[in-house]
């Protein structure tokens, strides 16, 4: 049996490792063979560009090699699939090989859209990249004071990203003596700070707490960089010194160009994981158009679940459980205090007042990813 993994990601990392050591014995015997493929030889850590953008990590902290974090067995190749030629069992590569499969598991992840809100992308200062979060670090190290506005694209990858930046902005400029100098202002696109209504319930408390205004139904239309204006599609205004965002994202461009989703999200089953009308094209992570949080956490329970159906479906035939929909998520609310929401389908979240505590077991994790990432952990 072929198994193939398109995606280098967290998603893609943890099911390879999973898999390997479930099917160690069928993959020795020549029974199963295991396939990845990425479009780089680096895996970056991604939820350490919110630190980066802070100067609290330097950009070599995010990386490994990807095959130092692979299992041995796994067939790992530096080949970004091209097309996707589900009714052939098969897929084409950059390089112009071809691989077939019996499984496919998609784990393409998504990307950032800046670009989707005229003048967002030249305008405002976001970290979901490498770059940006450099470029943002030193604007905020050059910024001596004034209006900094938050605003919030849907979907993004980290649902709690709005919320952490702007706690750890109130920090940031706590820290270097200037927040008396600025004015934080948070906007959101519903009619709460948050999706998860319980989560906002906690957050507009903390908000008010620490001096940060607020506004909701804030979906951006355009930016106006020349009078430092953001416009909205409900017709309201907001000024700024400093915008940050944390643009709308979408899926990789492949998933697009091969027309297997809307906006890079494949149709997927909640609780199969299976893409719809497929039953050997599994969908994992932020590649999903799963209405749930696009995080690490969503995709490693999914890899739980996916893994134990992968190897039965080798060893038993058959798939053994279902998906329940179970994210974890961090809150990071400052520099030194965090605390997390732990959800799923049916049970909604309800976040604690943040502690010291949980925020250096993020700060351990952040350290730990890497074990996570090997599935390990």
């Amino acid at each position: 049996m072929k198994i193939l993994i398109v995606g280098g990601g967290m998603g893609g990392t943890i099911l390879g490792n999973n898999l390997a050591r479930r099917l160690a014995p069928e993959m020795r015997a020549g029974k199963v063979q295991l396939k990845m493929l990425s479009a780089s030889d680096k895996h970056m850590y991604q939820p350490g560009l919110l630190y980066l953008a802070l100067g609290r990590m330097t950009p070599d902290e995010l990386y490994r090699d990807q095959v130092s974090l692979l299992e041995p067995g796994i067939d790992f190749e530096v080949d970004p699939v091209v097309s996707f030629e589900l009714d052939h069992n098969q897929v084409k590569t950059k390089s112009g090989k071809t691989h077939g499969y019996d499984i496919l598991v998609i784990a393409t992840g998504s990307r950032p859209v800046p670009e989707m809100i005229p003048g967002l992308a030249e305008n405002a200062e976001t970290f979901y990249t490498e770059e940006t979060a450099l470029k943002m670090f030193k604007r905020l190290q050059a910024f001596q004071g004034g209006r900094v506005v938050i605003a919030v694209g849907v979907p993004h990858k980290c649902p709690m990203a709005p919320l952490e930046i702007t706690f750890m902005l109130h920090d940031y400029f706590k820290d270097r003596g200037i927040r008396d100098k600025v004015e934080l202002h948070y906007t959101y696109p519903v009619g709460r700070v948050h999706s998860l209504e319980n989560v906002a319930k906690w957050a507009a408390p903390e908000f008010d707490r620490l001096g940060i205004t607020y506004e909701t139904l804030f979906n951006m239309k355009e930016v106006d960089g020349a009078n430092k204006v953001v416009k909205t599609e409900e017709g309201s205004e907001a000024k700024y010194d400093l915008l940050i965002t944390i643009p709308a994202h979408k899926g990789m461009e492949v998933i697009e160009s091969n027309k297997l989703g809307a906006g890079g999200f494949i149709p997927t089953d909640k609780t199969k994981l299976t893409m719809e009308g497929r039953t050997n094209v599994y969908v994992i992570g932020d590649t999903t158009n799963i209405p749930i949080s696009k995080a690490g956490s969503t995709v490693h329970y999914q890899v739980e679940t996916l893994g134990e159906n992968l190897a039965a479906i080798v060893k038993l035939g058959s798939p053994v459980r279902e998906h329940d929909g179970k994210v974890f998520c961090f809150i990071e609310c400052g520099k030194d205090r965090a605390t997390y929401a732990t959800f799923n389908y049916t049970v909604p979240p309800d976040p604690k007042p943040p502690t010291r505590a949980v925020h250096w077991f993020k700060m351990a994790y952040n350290k730990l990813y890497w074990t996570s990432a090997r599935g390990l952990l």
